[in-house]
């Protein structure tokens, strides 16, 4: 029998340098900082206004105009530089992707597959703080998730009783079908942050943890525990029967109880 590869050192390394658009949250992220420095470049233009009034409309020297319209020239030489760097910034960000990818174990398993089904989740992600206990702040994000679902049998929790004499298996019990593997990919649609409150790493891994719960609540909910129970029924049938073989216990082949349906991935 051949024996598991040895893990330990067993490393993968890809570097990898490419050149894409910016990711969701970043756009959502400049666009807030945009606002933000429209908004401080208003301010500034006003207080400006403010200030040349001030010295046109009451007697000076011309040595405080000259310093006002220095201080002026000065704020909006800094306004304009801000939004150039905004405006003209490259729409093309160079990527520096390091993967290292470490083989934890490596074990042998007898899990047959026998559905598979896709689903297309649309999950709404919500959260409002309130500032000083009064202001409201809401971020939000809308994901569709893709997802293949393969639903099947663990072998290893199977229980027989072999005649050999009489040919008969006599099945003493029998797993109930349980979902193998669940391979979501997310696609984020929407971005809305408040100013005070910003999409960060611990969202986006809740929305992924919460959408992938959804879909494996839909399968579990769906037909494919008694698709894979059927499948498991014919091809016992159609195995032992080509071989001469009788089977007891065809009634502890459940579709089990959909509410409990294990998961191999919990």
């Amino acid at each position: 029998m051949l024996e598991p590869a040895p893990t330990r050192g067993h490393h993968i390394c890809i570097n990898k340098i490419n050149t894409k658009k910016r990711a969701p949250i970043a756009v959502s992220l400049i666009k807030k900082f945009k606002n933000i420095i429209w908004i401080a470049g208003l301010i500034l233009l006003a207080i400006f206004i403010i200030v040349v009034y001030r010295n046109f409309s009451e007697p000076t020297t011309s040595s405080n105009t000259m310093g006002s319209l220095l201080i002026g020239l000065l704020l909006g030489a800094v306004i304009m530089f801000l939004v150039w760097r905004l405006l003209n910034k490259g729409k093309q960000v160079e990527v520096k992707e390091n993967s290292h990818t470490v083989v934890e174990s490596i074990r042998r398993v007898f899990k047959i597959v026998f559905a598979e089904g896709h689903f297309n989740e649309l999950y709404n992600f919500e959260e409002t703080r309130k500032i000083f206990g009064f202001i409201p702040s809401t971020k939000r994000a809308l994901v569709i998730i893709k997802a293949k679902v393969l639903v099947g049998y663990d072998f290893k929790k199977c229980v027989w009783e072999v005649d050999e004499q009489n040919r008969r298996i006599k099945m003493i019990s029998f797993p109930e079908p349980e979902i193998l593997s669940i391979e979501p990919d997310y696609l984020y649609y929407n971005f809305d942050e408040g100013i005070f409150n910003l999409l960060g790493r611990e969202d986006l891994t809740k929305i992924q943890n919460n959408g992938k719960k959804q879909v494996e609540l839909a399968a579990i909910n769906s037909h494919l525990p008694k698709i894979a129970a059927d499948q498991m029924r014919t091809m016992l049938t159609e195995v032992l029967q080509s071989r001469n073989w009788q089977l007891e216990g065809y009634d502890k082949i459940s579709e089990g109880n959909n509410k409990s349906l294990p998961s191999s991935n919990s």
